[in-house]
């Protein structure tokens, strides 16, 4: 798809186009109302300021909608893709991330989100073993930035597509 026919889209198509580059519904909404974007320069800086200005509430909901790093279950084609380090990682691997995914998810309240595009799972890995060392109020930014990451890569693709 290109950005003029992203700008062309129907609200309703919009924000579901949207929805699968972040998984905030109030992100998405707003992103669909902020069209026309005249560059994609223009989409990510909005993009990226209509997720700073949402909360917490709103965070979570997207962090919810991806699979947890090593996660067995079936991944939308972008996931796949962004997780394709995994492919890499032996059984010892899979298992402590599996074990640490359970213990940060149990002390957040949320999954561990990390961009994890171009990353090995023992960069995975011990960004994770870092990141538990936070403290919650610590971490929710980071989880936070990592999904605006993740939307900035998406919303390349969803325009590149």
């Amino acid at each position: 798809m290109t950005l003029e026919e992203v700008n062309r889209l129907g609200p309703l198509r919009a924000r579901n186009e949207f929805l699968q580059c972040c998984g905030s519904s109030r992100w998405a909404a707003a992103m669909a109302e902020a069209r026309p974007f005249a560059t994609v320069d223009v989409m990510q800086t909005r993009a990226s300021a209509i997720w700073s200005s949402l909360g917490r509430s709103d965070w979570l909901e997207a962090f919810a909608a991806h699979p947890k790093i090593g996660e067995a279950r079936p991944l939308s084609a972008w996931s796949s893709a962004e997780q394709a380090g995994m492919q890499t990682a032996d059984a010892r691997a899979k298992a402590r991330l599996a074990d640490l995914n359970a213990v940060y998810e149990a002390r957040f309240g949320y999954i561990f989100i990390v961009c994890a595009t171009g990353r090995s799972p023992a960069e995975m890995l011990s960004l994770l073993e870092t990141r538990l060392g936070n403290d919650v109020e610590r971490e929710l930014p980071i989880a936070a930035d990592e999904q605006r990451k993740i939307t900035a890569l998406r919303l390349t693709k969803l325009v590149d597509a």
